[in-house]
């Protein structure tokens, strides 16, 4: 990047012959180094919404179970009809019925047809089902207006899935969707991940908790809260650290008991080069720092460490930059550690309500929503002191690094606060 392409006066510029890392390049290096860390064990498949598969499930019956009707009507064998010129056709209505829950004890001779519910198992006999809106019935003769198709309305045994079939992969998410395919086939419980730990950690003496009175100087912690909030929207078990003053002794203290506690450390505050930026200068010194200095805003200050083997991302003090780069860096690396895989919102390419030029080199992620025409509208500021905006927004646009203009109406790319697993944020 040339120094004209340097942002003039910008506290968010990027500072000539300082290394910055692109996003997608620390992306690729967190990739590359974090593997799965959590246990597995075994829950019944009731009890596993939100869990994470740890091994493929198969088939333990077939699904259907059974040959069954898809509708109410008759069931005959198709090769025993003998149309008429016109179409139509006659067959005996054999007596009785089948129901759910209630099989036809018997077969259905050629030439004849029985009275069959939805969900029916198929007797011997039937290969084909007419709607019995479709039937005339007359003196136990039953005259249908048009023969169907053989095989009409007929869901055939194992359709779904057969015995022995892979019906879900590791690493999937269960929803009601998957409970209700695992109860179809069958088996009893499943191997998940266990949940992912996370412990945060606020840095800064001027912090106090939210809630509690202000002297001069202070400010409220609204990180933690938040980064708990944004936690269990991803089903993590939290770890929480407290605030830690600006004292190196308190934050390696902090910072053990986190390692030994969690799965994976959230710091805010102290990731820059301050004076009382400590954490930077603890990882740097005590721990293993991937990256620190990443081409973005807001969120330039973010460090992707490592402390006694466990990964750590030091986090902006500032919230609403605590908050982007936790979407931006803590979605996936939340979801390659419990096993879900790496996974980055690819957004919607949606038209820009909104027009601006900017300097290249820099990813920008605007808080923004979309308004009645489906535009994409950033925030008022990117002032990154307005919390106000994480709630009026309901995702983030995203301007790559390269892009120099936008205009009005030009596509630009919209990541829903949704596609970060979060289930909350404006409409």
């Amino acid at each position: 990047m040339t120094d004209g392409d340097r942002p003039a006066g910008d506290c968010y510029g990027l500072p000539r012959g300082v290394h910055w890392t692109p996003v997608d390049a620390a992306h690729a290096e967190l990739r590359k180094q974090l593997s799965p860390v959590v246990g597995q064990e075994r829950v019944p498949v009731a009890d596993a919404a939100g869990r994470v598969l740890a091994a493929d499930v198969a088939a333990v019956r077939p699904n259907p179970p059974a040959a069954n009707a898809a509708v109410d009507g008759y069931g005959f064998s198709y090769a025993s009809v003998s149309p008429t010129a016109d179409g139509s056709a006659l067959l005996q209505r054999v007596a009785g019925r089948a129901a759910a829950g209630h099989p036809f004890d018997g077969s259905v001779p050629a030439g004849a047809a029985l009275r069959i519910l939805t969900g029916a198992p198929v007797p011997a006999g039937v290969d084909t089902i007419i709607l019995q809106e479709d039937v005339t019935e007359d003196d136990g003769s039953l005259r249908f207006a048009a023969v169907p198709k053989p095989g009409a309305n007929l869901r055939a045994a194992g359709e779904d899935a057969q015995t022995g079939a892979t019906v879900l992969t590791a690493g999937t998410v269960i929803g009601a969707a998957e409970i209700a395919l695992l109860a179809a086939v069958g088996p009893s419980d499943i191997a998940v991940y266990r949940p992912l730990r996370v412990a945060i950690l606020s840095t800064g003496d001027e912090l106090r908790p939210a809630g509690a009175p202000l002297s001069p100087g202070q400010l409220p912690d609204s990180n933690r809260p938040m980064l708990a909030a944004i936690l269990r929207d991803w089903d993590c078990q939290i770890v929480d650290l407290g605030c830690a003053p600006d004292d190196p002794a308190a934050i390696r203290a902090a910072l053990d008991r986190g390692a030994a506690e969690a799965d994976l450390i959230l710091t805010s505050g102290g990731a820059s080069t301050g004076d009382e930026d400590h954490v930077s200068a603890l990882l740097q010194a005590e721990g293993a720092l991937m990256a620190w200095r990443i081409a973005m805003k807001p969120g330039r200050p973010l460090a992707l460490s490592r402390w006694r083997g466990v990964p750590v991302l030091g986090l902006p003090g500032n919230p609403v930059a605590a908050f982007v780069c936790t979407l931006v860096f803590g979605y996936p690396v939340r979801g390659l550690l419990s096993g879900r895989g790496w996974h980055v919102p690819q957004g919607l390419m949606l038209p820009a309500g909104f027009a601006r030029t900017r300097k290249i080199g820099r990813r920008d992620y605007l808080r923004a929503r979309l308004d009645a025409d489906g535009s994409v509208v950033p925030f008022r500021s990117e002032g990154s002191g307005l919390i106000s905006g994480l709630g009026w927004a309901s995702g983030l646009a995203c301007l790559e690094e390269d892009r120099r203009e936008v205009m009005a109406g030009s596509p630009v790319r919209f990541l829903p606060y949704a596609a970060f697993g979060l289930r909350t944020g404006s409409a």
